[in-house]
């Protein structure tokens, strides 16, 4: 939920006195000759605004004035959302309004003359802002950061009136209108604000970071890096201003450094600088195995003064990627991307997400050995992407267009505006690979085209280096797929018709009729209840009540097997990481969940799908003995059937052996096995990598 999540305080106080400088490098901007290191100052001043808020449901009247007395209300801290509860509990009729907050803000006095930023990390859908009643703006879209300047409106020392007004009323104007996911409201990641000084890196380019790292020619001799900087002088004068780009290792040593001439930047001027840097021998930001990271950081000078004013630091894991009908490579080998869907939803607290939240959803996600993660179906969390960096895992980045589109300017612009902030708030992040355009159009008709064909121009415009994609399930032919560079299919085979091997023929038919052509499977999966068992059950009603656990994984066995057997299919993303939200279904005993999920909505448990993936991805030892919850047995013929990635698996049933077994597949099954009236344990045991591990399971039969 934070940018800097660390650092729930007032940081140290602001610097501006001189720096150690190092030789201005040469016109590769390589290292200078001697091994230096660099610790970029802390100029900026970061304060959470995340307690203190006040927070009523429903519309009121001159909530936004200073005076206001909003003492009856709720007190409260962000994140929050006021649809934790109804969101998930069925019936499709969640509060979708208005929700004001109001917290006192006091400036520390010795912020006086820096320049003060307000930021929201995310609120859904509409939000208006005032300080002390007066209008900062609107922001509409409820997934992507925004900021306003707040310099005139704070003053500090002095205490203020932040008010807030936030809707999740359907606006057609607005992407998206419609989705299988609850739509929930509120300020529901963290505010906060910043001081910075007068002359420093642009903080109003889209709520970006101001600098943006462009990678060229990334190979294991050298990495050419286009630095660019958004410099911005708020001053009343003219500055004369040096830029410095520096690049440092992970252990801080300078590997790249350069700076540019003195330059005099008119008052309330904005000035882009580029500089170019070159590596040497970069360690590359290469998957799972090593997701290595550089830092790349952009000092601004006072020439004049002497002094260092501001300094941005970004993330920098240098690495290449290419795509073709073989399937995708990083840095010139062959990755399989294969991975999870990824909702921002947990019970309890519905999109309110703590740190400690994501960090668990991505610990069960390195446990499950993802190579890739679709942000599904709009801009995650910074800490979402931090952590997909930190691991190595692809991601696919995506704008939530989902479903229906409205035929208007308005649509559009807020549409571009979407992605426009989608990608420039997330640029630096190595982990993005894929930045998709949209999900799921209703129709194939001409303005829904046009719409599409605009946001792949634009993603072409804004970052021609990474990859445009789209999640289409409108049939191979349909035209909303012909727009990005590489299109992906969402197929339910065997859970909204069809049977679940009709997705390896499907995939050959496309294929053959069209070679030339890549594509992923973006979505495929089932939906599974954990308290619900059948012995390998037919296929049940999407709709129904039933939705055993069972059936999930033998889905998931046979279209996954399926997959790994065609290299042609560049990525496949299992629907979804994670049960969530979706208020309007009423299936799977459990109204208001969407049950697709390899892991509970609570994280309490991962279902035997889960560790069918575990047995695949993962080079951790695993051993799993699967229908493990269908504790209550009423018939006694049975199976035992086991997922591992061991060579040879041995079961004893109350004591006595039921063999071994070899499998090429990482499934073990054991037929014919027959339960006794009572507790029946059932042991399995393994040697992986030299080292001997067991588990167990407790079924009780009826009868006893």
């Amino acid at each position: 939920m934070n940018e800097h999540p660390s650092r729930r305080h007032l940081l140290g106080t602001l610097a501006g006195g001189a720096l150690a400088t190092f030789a201005a490098a040469g016109p590769a901007g390589a290292a200078p000759a001697a091994a230096q290191t660099y610790t970029p100052p802390a100029l900026r001043t970061w304060l959470s605004l995340d307690s203190g808020w006040r927070f009523h449901q429903g519309d009121v009247a001159d909530a936004q004035q200073p005076s206001f007395d909003d003492s009856a209300w709720t007190a409260l801290s962000v994140p929050h959302t006021w649809n934790a509860q109804d969101g998930a509990d069925g019936g499709g009729n969640y509060y979708r309004g208005v929700g004001w907050y109001r917290r006192r803000v006091t400036v520390p006095a010795d912020l006086s003359g820096k320049m003060l930023f307000l930021q929201f990390a995310g609120a859904n859908q509409v939000a208006d802002v005032w300080i002390d009643g007066t209008h900062l703006g609107q922001h509409q879209g409820g997934y992507a950061r925004f900021r306003f300047g707040v310099t005139a409106n704070l003053t500090p020392g002095r205490e203020s009136v932040v008010a807030v007004k936030v809707t999740n009323a359907n606006n057609p104007d607005i992407a998206p209108l419609s989705a299988d996911y609850t739509f929930q409201g509120g300020i529901y990641r963290n505010v906060s604000l910043y001081a910075i000084d007068r002359l420093g890196v642009r903080m109003l380019d889209y709520a970006g970071p101001g600098i943006y790292l462009r990678q060229r020619g990334v190979t294991a001799a050298s990495a050419t890096v286009d630095v660019t900087a958004k410099v911005f002088n708020n001053n009343t004068t003219s500055r004369n201003v040096v830029v410095r780009a520096v690049i440092t290792d992970a252990d801080g040593t300078v590997v790249a450094d350069r700076s540019t001439a003195v330059k005099a930047v008119a008052a309330n001027t904005e000035w882009d600088v580029v500089q170019t840097l070159t590596v040497a021998n970069p360690r590359r930001w290469n998957g799972l195995a090593d997701p290595y990271q550089y830092s790349a950081s952009v000092e601004i000078r006072d020439a004049t003064a002497g002094t260092v004013t501001d300094v941005v630091t970004e993330p920098l894991g240098l690495r290449s990627f290419s795509l073709d009908t073989t399937g995708f490579t990083l840095n010139g080998k062959h990755l399989g991307l294969h991975g999870v869907d990824l909702h921002q939803d947990r019970a309890g607290v519905g999109w309110a997400e703590t740190d400690a939240d994501h960090e668990q959803d991505w610990s069960l996600i390195k446990e499950i050995g993802a190579t890739t993660v679709r942000m599904a179906h709009y801009q995650h969390d910074q800490k979402d992407y931090n952590l997909a960096d930190a691991a190595g895992v692809v991601v696919w980045a995506e704008v939530p267009l989902i479903n229906a589109t409205t035929n208007s300017a308005a649509f559009t612009a807020s549409t571009q505006n979407q992605l426009r902030e989608l990608i420039r708030q997330n640029y630096n992040h190595p982990s993005i690979v894929f930045w998709s355009i949209g999900n799921e159009q209703n129709t194939d008709d001409t303005p829904t085209n046009t719409l599409l064909a605009s946001l792949a121009a634009l993603v072409r415009s804004e970052d021609p280096d990474r990859i445009s994609t789209y999640a289409n399930d409108l049939g191979n032919d349909a035209t909303v797929a012909s727009h990005a560079d590489t299109t992906a299919y969402n197929k339910y085979f065997g859970w909204y018709g069809g049977s679940y091997n009709d997705l390896g023929p499907w995939a050959d038919s496309l294929h053959a009729a069209e070679p030339n052509r890549t594509f992923a499977i973006s979505e495929y999966g089932a939906g599974a209840n954990t308290t619900q068992h059948a012995l390998n059950p037919a296929e049940p009603s999407a709709g129904g009540q039933f939705h055993p656990e069972e059936y999930q994984a033998l889905l998931h066995e046979a279209q996954w097997q399926q997959i790994a057997d065609r290299p042609f299919i560049w990525g496949s993303f299992v629907w979804n990481m994670f049960d969530f939200a979706s208020d309007g279904r009423n299936e799977g005993s459990r109204p208001g969940i969407n049950d697709k999920g390899l892991v509970t909505r609570d994280r309490a448990t991962r279902k035997d799908a889960f560790y069918w993936y575990k047995a695949n991805w993962s080079t951790a030892p695993t051993l799993y003995v699967t229908s493990r919850r269908w504790t209550a047995r009423t018939d006694a013929a049975t199976e035992v059937k086991v997922y591992s990635n061991a060579g040879t698996v041995s079961a004893v049933l109350n004591g006595t052996s039921l063999g071994s077994r070899s499998s090429t597949d990482h499934i073990f099954t054991w037929t014919g096995v027959t339960l006794r009236p009572g507790t029946n344990t059932v042991t399995v045991t393994a040697t992986i990598d030299g080292t001997t591990h067991t588990d167990t399971a407790t079924w009780t039969l009826a009868g006893a």
